[in-house]
């Protein structure tokens, strides 16, 4: 799994149908797709770049923007791993690198069906990461997305995630 797409419940197959197209134009027509049991979640594995990818979707929709129409957001994912905080904690440290220096960065930890504190995950990777936090205007956004027994860590900017529906508002204003 490379790419976290959401998209309306009961809305997964359609969307699975246009995650299909779209990765096929770009390159990928043997990537998989896998409708979560999650209401409302799906996920990718592409052999393409998922950051490179999302930037491209981004670019397809400013260009047409009815050419996306079930998928809300798409999210790159780095790197998976078990859904275990010491593995977290592990492969934040591994990836850490990302963080430049002078840049400043803010953990967000979005989860389904798992018990894991939010809380301990964010203490926890706080404390391995030297940079400078902030909250409102991050260089870099360290992801941990929990799903179920896996999870996806990315480290990003904000804008390597994709909001159709706010790329789309940004069209029109």
């Amino acid at each position: 799994m490379n790419l976290i797409i959401t998209c309306p419940r009961h809305f997964e197959p359609e969307t699975e149908g246009e995650l299909i197209d779209i990765l096929e134009e770009l390159g990928d027509s043997d990537a998989k797709i896998t409708i979560t049991n999650m209401s409302g979640i799906l996920t990718a594995e592409t052999k393409l770049d998922p950051i490179e990818t999302v930037r491209k979707i981004k670019e397809m929709l400013l260009d047409e923007p009815w050419s996306v129409r079930y998928c809300k957001r798409i999210i790159p994912i780095q790197k998976v791993i078990e859904s275990k905080i010491e593995e977290i904690e592990k492969s934040v440290e591994e990836m850490s690198n990302q963080i430049l220096d002078e840049e400043t960065y803010r953990i967000s930890v979005e989860k389904r069906n798992s018990e894991l504190s939010s809380k301990e995950i964010i203490t926890k990777i706080a404390n391995k990461i030297k940079n400078k936090v902030s909250l409102e205007f991050p260089d870099k956004v360290l992801l941990i997305e929990i799903l179920g027994n896996k999870t996806g860590v990315s480290i990003l900017k904000k804008s390597d995630i994709l909001s159709t529906e706010k790329t789309k508002r940004s069209m029109s204003e």
